[in-house]
């Protein structure tokens, strides 16, 4: 069945290679839609949608760009624009995928438009800065990333390479059916090593009642990544036992998920149970990595390349208020579970977290700030005990079912 698969460029310095993919794309009975997001010189193609009206939906007139001749505020405005384009496009039912090839403005650009649009989307980012820590494009979102290796200037014998399989691999993806079935009511448990047994038990009670369970492993990245799906619609419900990334972004880890971490169950008003999982620790890379401030603390090493480190009673009293903040904003049903002896495997009794008073801290903090219509649930309990689990299952199905 044929498909329209958009191309985004800066055609006014990469023309030559959205002829050849254009080419390619449609040699395998797909229909091309060319989307010009260069400002300076003018192409010797013409586009379909041309740069003047991705710069108005960013918010500009290209003239007015071309007089600045400000890169960045160039890059900043046709990235706005795409982001608005793409979208209406894949509404419209003009945009089955879509590809794009560059350096850091053309990978910026490009990818603010992709990360716009839904889950499931095909989107195919040819870069000059793939194979390295790209989360700043991708963002959680399913954008395949692919290195040119060369610097994407015209084709040769290694860009025709790369191009070629590229333009293959989006056709691929397009051509692709995803075969659907009954969907059961999804959803979204937050895990890490430390809380495994809780989530695992919770997990087979939630999937025995009807229930489809994704897991999302607190790495930063993914809990971004939640969030997202659960404002996309996807997600009907959350079990977040392990909202350890806040740790991280208080307090400057290496896995945190950004501010807006624990927001987005509450602004849509879906159920959630919410646990101070995983909060007794931050997560540095080797010892040689954490910050002097932190060089007294205690650590634990979890392997050869994480650092786990204890927070202090501060701290956790900190983070309680964050949480119960978080949960204050909740527009529907939520519940709150305090595990009394521990909130991860390490934080148990004899463990080499095991800190009582920090823990009262962080329970005290969430006392003191939670609205007293959001229940909280005490239990005499490690996190991982199978009595705990249960219950924060329990409440979450009661949730679902009133």
């Amino acid at each position: 069945m044929e498909k329209t698969i958009v191309l985004v460029g800066t055609l006014d310095t990469k023309e030559s290679v959205y002829i050849y993919v254009k080419k390619l794309i449609e040699s395998r009975g797909h229909r091309t839609l060319l989307v010009d997001a260069g400002v300076m010189k003018d192409p010797s193609i013409l586009p379909d949608i041309p740069r003047q009206t991705v710069a108005q939906a960013g918010g500009s007139e290209v003239d007015t760009l071309v007089r600045e001749a400000d890169r960045g505020t160039a890059i900043e405005v046709m990235s706005r624009g795409i982001a608005i384009l793409l979208p209406r496009l894949f509404a419209e039912g003009r945009l089955d995928g879509v590809i794009a090839f560059g350096g850091g403005g053309g990978t910026s650009v490009a990818t603010s438009g992709m990360r716009a649009l839904p889950l499931g989307v095909p989107k195919v980012m040819v870069s000059t800065l793939a194979g390295r820590d790209v989360s700043g494009f991708t963002d959680g979102k399913d954008i395949v990333m692919i290195p040119s290796i060369v610097d994407i200037t015209g084709i040769n014998r290694i860009t025709r390479e790369i191009f070629s399989r590229a333009a293959g691999a989006i056709c691929g993806m397009v051509e692709t059916e995803i075969k659907r079935e009954q969907d059961k009511p999804l959803v979204a448990a937050t895990m890490f090593g430390n809380t495994t047994p809780a989530v695992e038990t919770a997990r087979r009670i939630l999937e025995s009642e009807g229930l489809e369970v994704v897991v999302f492993p607190c790495s930063g990245t993914s809990g971004r990544t939640m969030e997202s799906l659960i404002r996309s619609g996807h997600i009907t419900s959350v079990l977040d036992i392990t909202t350890t990334e806040w740790a991280d972004e208080l307090l400057g880890g290496v896995l945190s998920a950004g501010p807006e971490r624990l927001s987005a169950a509450a602004e849509a008003g879906i159920p959630q149970v919410v646990v101070p999982g995983c909060l007794d620790m931050v997560n540095f890379w080797n010892l040689e990595t954490i910050p002097d401030k932190y060089k007294d603390r205690k650590f634990y090493r979890h392997n050869p390349n994480i650092t786990l480190m204890r927070t202090n009673v501060e701290e956790n009293r900190t983070l309680g208020q964050i949480i119960a903040e978080k949960l204050n904003r909740c527009r529907g049903k939520a519940a709150l579970f305090l595990p009394l002896k521990g909130v991860s495997m390490l934080d148990s009794p004899g463990g080499p977290f095991w800190w009582p008073e920090a823990d009262q801290a962080l329970f005290q903090g969430i006392r003191d700030s939670l609205r007293r219509d959001i229940p909280i649930f005490e239990m005499q309990c490690n996190i991982n005990d199978g009595d705990f689990a249960r219950a924060c299952a329990r409440e979450l199905l009661n949730m679902i079912r009133d």
